[in-house]
């Protein structure tokens, strides 16, 4: 359970490096980290002699890590990261590293590391993860700006530029698909009123949709708001693989933005790649989660390091 968890982890948090493998035409993918990576370098805090093991601690046990922090209007309570687990074992890594290295290594930064080696653990490539994040300090209102799971592809795309990210480090990311669950809640619309017509989805084909409506029914009716898997091919078994698009070639996927891949031009081209070389989308990956996890980071004396993941100070 506690590795089940920390994979969850990795669908709201990202991290760093490694040169892109994608040079054909059509969608044209960055190769270069953000500018905002900057105050980051390799080995922070063995340079600065603070904990000079913590990628051994974490590894054996875009993001400020706000998604960590309790309270009634925190980002972990928002809609949007419901169902959402694995928090305990951040909790339980924290701890081990206070004890070794008080009050020097961020949540953000163990955040970062954690998800690298869960990703690693699934199948995902290995990469290095900058370091020299500072956490937040507010448990809420940050989580209003987070994106709907039932987003649509303009939208997550204009949501992406806005952060410093292109149309191809989207259609990469999304791939992290391939594991997890969503709600029913987020593809109610798709099963039986798809753009207010009272009908589903056309593009989700029929054994697919009989089979998620079995899982959420129309009405939920107050019952709990059950979790459905994205990617059933994988299920339980959390494996990082290529099988998220191969559902989309085959019109399989579970959320409608991910299905809008197939239409566009440009990611209809990219999604072919990835479904036939998992080495290109493992890399292509690694790249695109290092990007996001060097945006609009904290460092130098903004913010602060948490003595405990779920409180500020």
């Amino acid at each position: 359970m506690e590795r089940e968890g920390v994979l969850l982890l990795f669908l709201v948090v990202f991290a760093l490096e490694l040169k892109s493998l994608h040079t054909g035409g059509g969608v044209q993918a960055a190769v270069t980290l953000p500018l905002e990576d900057k105050p980051l370098i390799r080995q922070f805090y063995k340079k600065r002699n603070t904990c000079a093991n913590v990628e051994e601690f974490v590894r054996h046990q875009g993001c400020d890590a706000s998604i960590l922090l309790d309270g009634p209007n925190s980002e972990k309570t928002a809609p949007q990261n419901s169902g959402l687990g694995g928090f305990e074992v951040i909790d339980k890594i924290k701890f081990v590293i206070e004890a070794r290295c008080p009050e020097a290594v961020s949540c953000a930064d163990i955040l970062n590391l954690a998800t690298r080696d869960a990703l690693h653990l699934a199948g995902a490539p290995s990469y290095p993860v900058f370091l020299g994040r500072r956490d937040g300090m507010q448990s809420h209102a940050a989580w209003v700006d987070l994106p709907s799971p039932s987003i649509s592809w303009e939208s997550a795309l204009a949501f992406f530029q806005s952060k410093g990210l292109d149309v191809q480090d989207l259609a990469t990311l999304l791939g992290a698909h391939t594991m997890g669950k969503t709600n029913c809640s987020y593809i109610l619309d798709r099963l039986y009123k798809f753009n207010n017509t009272g009908k589903p989805d056309p593009t989700l084909r029929k054994p697919v949709l009989q089979d998620l409506r079995k899982q959420c029914p129309r009405r939920l009716n107050g019952q709990s708001n059950p979790l459905v898997y994205l990617n059933p091919d994988n299920g339980r078994d959390y494996k990082f693989t290529n099988a998220y698009y191969s559902r989309v070639l085959a019109s399989e996927s579970i959320l409608a933005v991910d299905q809008q891949l197939r239409f566009g031009g440009d990611t209809y081209q990219l999604i072919e790649e990835y479904a036939g070389s998992f080495e290109n989308f493992r890399k292509e990956f690694a790249l695109s989660i290092s990007r996001m996890g060097g945006l609009k980071v904290l460092t130098g004396n903004k913010g602060e390091i948490r003595r405990h993941c779920r409180f500020p100070n």
